[in-house]
């Protein structure tokens, strides 16, 4: 807080860095002003459907369109032979591999994209979806990754028969993916060989989507005349679609706009490009109209991008007093029939790597193997960053086992095995340099806030009553903020970000960025940032977001992303133009620069009250009285390459409460402290904490895309797949401390999919515990009621005496 010459407070009306203001942008959405891809309407625009195949696995024999094009208002029912020519019916994947646009030939999951009709209208076009036949001949089906690899397994992709490598790294068998490997193999055996403990455990977290609120969609408009192709889009990276669409079409990126609107949630299953957005784009280009295409439910959860399908194997080695010696980890990884999951080229299994979590292990060996199976393609970070989940959850659930096998409490094993305070930057065994962190602080203040010790007292006395009472702990670090050039990149594109600002004569501010919102708040938090290091209110400055003829080239919003790499970029070119603000502050005040104080709003010369010039008054001066030699504006531009990820941590504890009749979960508490570094927006920072945590609650207790034998999806409608309302949803309690990251320009470190990447071992690990005493050391996800209560009659529990 300051106070000017004129006695009036200076903080408040900037509402910058640290304050909890509204969100700028919920007065039009509250109102049904929002702007999203099917709002969108153009003249003489036409429709897509698509028609999709009954199975996993079959070979077209023929497709017969007659009597679709024959239904009044349908123009054009196209199939990979019409795009043959084009050369676009496949089409190349982030990461590495091809994927078929429509089929060529042969299907390779269930729903997978056949044809697609363009009519006067949806309903025009799903009537003659219907119409189209299509004369498949069945093929044998794996959806196991398991038996994909067994040498008598029916060859999935034909395509790639024969090829070494299909985008990243060696292969072994025609279903097989990559081999990848990260850790000192021979040290890590050395460890174990001579530990005086050891444990092991087997684990698979299952197939679930994210399944935002509104689903995947675009409308493509090619006017002829100009060349120009303009598409409005449901994506998390506009800018990396448009150099894949160039690269697809052949159309400069220069004649290329792409539009991302208002987005109704991502969570990662938004960055990838779809069959539908290709076809609808070709469609455009051959008819000349605008084209739509927005999928229903139920194709977008049969086939947008899903994520995890990790079979885990995890060891610990240690001494006898807990200490870790040694990690070593095996996945058998479900790509589904093509490897189209969203991620940095340059890491096969993601940041997966990251699984040593919090704790100081020596040495540590971990080996991926990506198969091919028939089912949707995807593996996309489900509010995460690049299987980042995957890897939290089976360190935190080892931490566990070895905890029950040492007869040790879960928090003291936690304790003993931390990176501590001082010896951060902390290099881990897997390669990565955790910025900063003080885990020890953080667990003592979340055991302090729930009475550990007393919970631990009520857990034995229920057990002795042959009552369930679980006490779930986690304490993980997570690995975003994607990411550092050096180590990351889509399609050869450097994971960079960029922020352009420029300041207006009266003070206000424009900025543009190359990320893109999905309701996370960025026209509030960018401007605060804006407002804290210019001095300028941020209810002045204007955030522009998702159009790439007018943003700077950006990366796009995924993997935590936006604060670490996107915010950066916004304070750098944020103090390019305070730097270039002081020199025009100096000039008009006749000193120099060094004789000039920063004060919240304006600068001050050094001893001489009064003799100030505000940045208001400097942006006037900006556009009519700048020093001699300088060029006149108000602007820059920052592309920011960050020279490390960030690290973000948390400690999560729950208590749960199983009724042994049932199997019916009651989360009685649920306590939730997060470390993002420098918090920007404390109300924004609860918000996103609190979806995290509910789509984190989905995913532990109810959601999974399982398959039969046969490759059909059996939970493809909310009426299966679970998406827990306010009724089901547990109280959240949230905390926080803060560890600012050393090499960012704020200090800050991302926060979005903390709660989701914490919370679900956290709830495993609760559940678990209500059996911990009965010799049960893992349970597979999802603990929906049906599954638990099979725990409970298997133990024989539920006999009532």
């Amino acid at each position: 807080m300051a106070t000017s010459a004129e006695g009036i407070t200076t903080q408040d009306p900037i509402q910058g860095i640290g304050c909890s203001r509204k969100r700028k942008e919920d007065p039009r959405f509250v109102q049904g002003k929002g702007n999203y891809v099917d709002d969108v309407k153009m003249t003489g625009m036409v429709y897509a459907d698509i028609v999709r195949s009954p199975y996993a696995h079959a070979r077209i024999k023929s497709i017969n369109k007659e009597k679709a094009l024959a239904v009044p208002g349908v123009h054009a029912v196209l199939t990979a032979d019409d795009l043959k020519p084009l050369k676009l019916h496949w089409m190349p994947t982030l990461a590495g591999d091809v994927q078929a646009v429509l089929a060529d030939e042969k299907v390779h999951m269930q729903y997978q994209e056949v044809a697609v009709v363009i009519a006067d209208s949806r309903y025009i076009a799903a009537d003659a979806v219907d119409l189209v036949e299509v004369e498949y001949e069945p093929l044998p089906v794996l959806v196991d990754p398991h038996k994909a690899l067994e040498p008598d397994a029916p060859i999935l992709r034909e395509d790639t028969v024969g090829k070494d490598n299909v985008g990243q790294g060696p292969r072994k068998h025609p279903n097989h993916i990559f081999s990848w490997e990260v850790g000192d193999a021979s040290a890590t055996e050395r460890a174990f060989d001579t530990a005086e403990v050891s444990v092991a455990q087997e684990m698979y977290y299952p197939r679930v989507h994210p399944s935002p609120l509104e689903t995947c969609g675009c409308v493509a408009s090619f006017d002829k005349a100009r060349g120009h192709l303009t598409v409005y889009i449901t994506s998390q990276a506009p800018h990396v679609v448009r150099t894949v669409v160039s690269l697809l079409s052949g159309l400069p990126e220069s004649k290329i706009r792409i539009i991302s609107p208002d987005i109704g949630g991502g969570f990662g299953n938004k960055v990838g490009i779809y069959p539908g957005y290709v076809t609808a784009i070709v469609a455009s280009i051959v008819l000349g109209r605008p084209v739509k295409w927005v999928e229903d439910r139920m194709e977008h959860l049969s086939t947008t991008a899903w994520a995890r399908d990790y079979w885990m194997s995890g060891e610990l080695a240690a001494d006898k007093e807990g200490h870790i010696k040694g990690l070593r980890v095996k996945v058998l990884a479900d790509h589904g029939a093509f490897n189209s999951h969203a991620q940095p080229t340059k890491w096969p299994a993601g940041l997966f790597s990251i699984v040593t979590g919090s704790y100081d292990i020596p040495t540590a060996y971990v080996k991926v193997d990506g198969v091919y199976t028939n089912k949707s393609p995807g593996g996309v970070a489900y509010r995460c960053s690049f299987r980042v989940t995957e890897a939290v959850y089976l360190i935190e659930r080892m931490m566990d086992v070895l905890a029950q096998k040492l007869g040790m409490d879960k928090a003291e094993i936690r304790r003993r095995n931390f990176v501590k305070k001082e010896q951060f930057p902390y290099d881990t065994a897997l390669g990565w340099q955790l910025d900063s962190g003080d885990y020890h602080t953080a667990l003592e203040k979340v055991l302090d806030a729930v009475d550990y010790a007393g919970l631990r007292k009520e857990q034995a006395e229920k057990r002795a009553q042959g009552e369930l009472m679980g006490i779930g702990l986690v304490t993980f670090t997570e690995i975003v903020g994607a990411g550092p050039s050096k180590a990351c990149d889509i399609l050869g594109v450097g994971m960079f970000d960029s922020a352009e600002i420029r300041v207006h004569p009266t003070g206000s501010v424009i900025a543009r960025m190359g990320t893109i919102t999905q309701g996370q708040g960025h026209q509030t938090t960018y401007a605060q940032i804006i407002a804290t290091e210019l001095g300028l209110p941020s209810e002045d400055i204007q955030i522009e977001e998702g159009d790439t003829d007018t943003a700077p080239y950006g990366l796009g919003t995924y993997g935590s992303r936006s604060t670490p790499v996107g915010g950066a970029a916004t304070a750098v070119a944020a103090r390019k133009i305070h730097a270039k603000a002081q020199k025009i502050a100096a000039h008009l005040l006749e000193v120099s620069e060094n004789d000039l104080e920063w004060e919240v709003d304006r600068f001050k010369v050094k001893g001489l009250p009064g003799q100030e010039k505000t940045m208001k008054e400097i942006a006037w001066a900006a556009y009519n009285d700048v020093p001699e030699g300088m060029e006149m504006g108000l602007e820059a531009v920052d592309y920011y390459d960050p020279p490390n990820f960030t690290y973000p941590f948390g400690v999560y504890l729950c208590v749960v409460d199983i009724d042994k009749y049932t199997g019916q979960v009651h989360v009685r508490r649920f306590y939730a402290l997060d470390d993002c570094g420098t918090r920007i927006n404390p109300m924004i920072i609860e918000g996103q904490i609190h979806g995290g945590l509910n789509e984190g609650f989905a995913v532990a207790m109810g959601q999974e895309l399982p398959y039969d034998e046969d490759g059909n999806l059996m939970g493809n409608t909310f009426m299966d797949y679970f998406i827990p309302t306010f009724v089901e949803t547990p109280y959240w309690e949230t905390d926080y401390t803060v560890t600012p990251s050393p090499h960012h320009p704020l200090g800050a470190k991302g926060v979005a999919e903390s709660p989701h990447v914490g919370s679900i071992p956290c709830f495993t690990s609760a559940i678990v515990d209500a059996f911990a005493h009965l010799g049960i050391t893992h349970m597979n996800m999802p603990h929906n009621a049906y599954r638990v209560w099979k725990q409970i009659h298997e133990l024989g529990l539920d006999k009532r005496g």
